[in-house]
């Protein structure tokens, strides 16, 4: 009982059973309605037929005589069927017909009647009843009786009984159609319901599974390609993207973990031998000017962090504005490339003006600062070779396209979509201060604003292309 209660309160079953209600009681009052056509149509019909008669019958009495008039009664009578016949003077008295006992108000008084009556079978009971009196025939008619124009009374009419029964068998029928329905509508319903549960039952029980702390389970997805397929594929899409997250939340907890615990020994042990008796004032200032760039370098990790962390999560409402993408690319070169002279670097760039584009401006430029720190630290001279930068922006159809490209030693195809993780550093770049967030936080930049960044060979070097939607 406590199944069938469960079960009740699901909304897939009570929508199930107010259909199936529905489409039983509009079932019921169709045959319902054919049932009750279907009768009147036959007392339409007999009623039609009686008129019809009467209507000969007048003609016959008016152009051929009493005689044919009684001959033509007399044959109908004598023949098999529901037909009710009584020709009477003009008293009402006997002549002629297959019923004897016609009501006298019936006889006398023109219009339509129904009552029970008796007349005999001539056909009798089986073989030999011919040597036997006639049994009597009962049943209820329905008639009208008419005034002839010489005055006699006749009565025509037909037996019901027949009409019931077919009413009897239409009735019958009915019930019989309304228990198939019902029994139908019940077994369809709870088919229905029960595949419509079963399904929901996966579903809970792959949640009951991700809940549980298995974050690889997925909700079966069949090829019937229908509405639960698609919230099954929604929901595995949004499963993958928080394994994804919660993948990288333990990646970056690691990371944090290992690379800031080198720097923060050092502040340590820096702030320890400060306090030494032993140290000397100007050992102990030069400890101290440590202990300050070490914690520059840590909060310029934690503030790549963060600026990661909120690009990651979107930008808040307000945030994005029209913008001269233009003149902050131009800003942020013109900004590098004294740095880059004195590293031995030349600047190249390919701007085209006065492109707009729905951004936050603070981290677009910030992506650009990024961008050109990888290559002024990257592109140094390598012997005879000068270091080049060069720094384009063009607009395409529908999109925009921001490309940072260096001829220093290049990434590996291998490593392009690795140094796109955080606190990822290839070999090479251990030597060179940084903390491997730079990349990282523009490709978040990228996703923020619907673009992507890819990173090509430049034959040789690297090239950095960030492509956005201009709309």
């Amino acid at each position: 009982m406590s199944r069938f209660a469960q079960v009740w309160r699901t909304s897939t079953v009570r929508l199930t059973a107010t259909f199936i209600a529905i489409f039983i009681i509009f079932a019921i009052l169709l045959m319902a309605f054919i049932g009750w056509q279907s009768s009147v149509q036959i007392q339409r019909q007999q009623a039609d037929d009686i008129d019809r008669e009467i209507r000969q019958f007048q003609r016959i009495e008016a152009m051929q005589g009493i005689r044919a008039l009684a001959f033509a009664v007399n044959r109908l009578s004598s023949q098999p069927g529901p037909g009710i016949y009584y020709l009477g003077d003009a008293s009402g008295l006997y002549l002629l017909g297959n019923v004897t006992d016609v009501p006298v108000e019936v006889v006398i008084n023109p219009g339509v009647y129904s009552f029970d009556y008796e007349r005999p079978n001539p056909l009798g009971d089986g073989p030999g009843d011919d040597l036997r009196p006639p049994r009597q025939r009962e049943g209820v008619a329905v008639v009208r009786s008419v005034e002839l124009a010489n005055g006699m009374r006749l009565v025509v009419g037909r037996d019901v009984v027949e009409r019931r029964g077919y009413s009897a068998i239409i009735l019958q029928s009915f019930l019989v159609g309304v228990v198939g329905i019902i029994l139908f509508s019940l077994i369809a319903g709870g088919i229905t319901a029960r595949r419509v549960l079963k399904r929901i039952d996966t579903i809970q029980q792959t949640s009951s599974k991700i809940m549980s702390g298995n974050l690889s389970e997925r909700v079966p997805v069949t090829r019937r390609n229908d509405e639960f397929d698609q919230v099954a594929i929604n929901l595995n899409a949004m499963l993958d993207r928080i394994e994804q997250l919660l993948q990288g939340l333990k990646e970056v907890t690691d990371n944090v973990a290992h690379d800031l615990k080198t720097p923060l020994t050092r502040l340590r042990n820096q702030a320890e031998g400060a306090l030494r008796d032993t140290a000397s004032v100007e050992d102990r200032e030069k400890a101290l000017e440590a202990v300050i760039v070490e914690s520059d370098r840590l909060i310029k990790t934690f503030n790549a962090l963060l600026m990661i962390a909120r690009a990651e999560a979107g930008a808040p409402s307000g945030a994005l504005s029209d913008i001269n993408v233009s003149d902050i690319v131009a800003d942020v070169a013109e900004l590098y490339g004294p740095v880059a002279e004195d590293e031995g670097i030349a600047v190249e760039t390919r701007i085209e003006p006065n492109v707009m584009l729905k951004a936050n401006r603070e981290l677009v430029g910030q992506a650009m600062v990024n961008l050109l720190e990888n290559a002024v630290k990257y592109a140094k001279p390598d012997g005879d070779t000068p270091g080049k930068i060069s720094v384009e922006l063009r607009r395409d159809a529908g999109q925009v396209t921001i490309c940072v490209a260096d001829n220093g030693p290049g990434i590996p195809e291998a490593d392009r979509r690795r140094v796109l993780e955080r606190f990822v550093r290839l070999e090479k770049s251990r030597s060179e201060p940084g903390s491997g967030l730079g990349l990282s936080l523009v490709n978040a930049v990228a996703g923020l604003h619907g673009g992507t960044l890819s990173i090509e060979d430049n034959q040789p070097g690297v090239k950095a292309v960030i492509v956005l939607p201009a709309a």
